[in-house]
């Protein structure tokens, strides 16, 4: 039988809900990975909504479950009814999403809040010693609730301009947990709190480089599951 994983998302758009290409590319990896997978998302209404096209704010309000269902093809259920006892798993692919209904980071950084049923979630999860799997910005879910945990969003230097949210290391570091520097192809994993993280969106690199890293991170929650 595939591990049972709980995946959860954050909307359905890169700057205000999943990053599209992330919570696909975790999808695939499961299913290649013979994995049992459900999908949650917090029943709220998100923080703002973007034209994608125009890249600017837009004036009208939407549900995080609601947009969430589109990626979901509709199977999707409210993050407060997920069970921590009923998977083996839980990931978080990334998106401004994360940062803004997931949690305040965007407008709060290293002093934001962590939505109700995503702090219970994870920490049902790590109390159970079940693996989490963050990517993109996701991981800083977890330098909130776990302090001390190690995790990557890739690197915390701009080299070459290909790294724009570096600074998003040195928040972590300032929350008392640790950043480990990973290329894109890769992940880090936390041995000691089942945290496995990889960077994918925090950095300008190929499609097709972001989704092998994510396949890293699938391949080690379902080792660790």
């Amino acid at each position: 039988m595939g591990k049972r994983v709980a995946l959860v998302l954050a909307g359905c758009g890169v700057f205000d809900g999943s990053e599209i290409h992330e919570a696909s590319a975790a999808l695939v990896h499961l299913s290649r990975g013979s994995a049992e997978v459900k999908i949650f998302a917090p029943n709220i209404e998100q923080r703002d909504v973007v034209n994608h096209l125009k890249g600017s704010p837009a004036e009208e309000k939407r549900n995080v479950l609601v947009e969430s269902a589109r990626l979901a093809r509709g199977n999707i259920q409210d993050l407060a009814e997920l069970k921590a006892s009923e998977f083996d798993a839980v990931i978080f692919p990334g998106g401004f999403g994360v940062a803004k209904n997931l949690c305040s980071w965007a407008a709060d950084g290293k002093n934001c809040t962590v939505n109700e049923h995503v702090h219970s979630t994870l920490q049902a999860f790590h109390s159970a010693k079940k693996p989490i799997g963050l990517c993109c910005i996701s991981p800083v879910l977890a330098a909130k609730v776990f302090p001390g945990c190690e995790v990557t969003v890739g690197q915390d230097k701009n080299v070459d301009g290909r790294f724009p949210d570096a600074e998003t290391a040195s928040a972590i570091a300032e929350l008392g947990c640790k950043h480990i520097c990973k290329n894109v192809n890769e992940s880090h994993v936390d041995k000691a709190n089942k945290i496995v993280t990889t960077r994918a969106f925090m950095c300008k690199a190929p499609l097709h480089e972001i989704f092998d890293g994510i396949g890293t991170m699938v391949q080690e929650v379902l080792k660790l599951a």
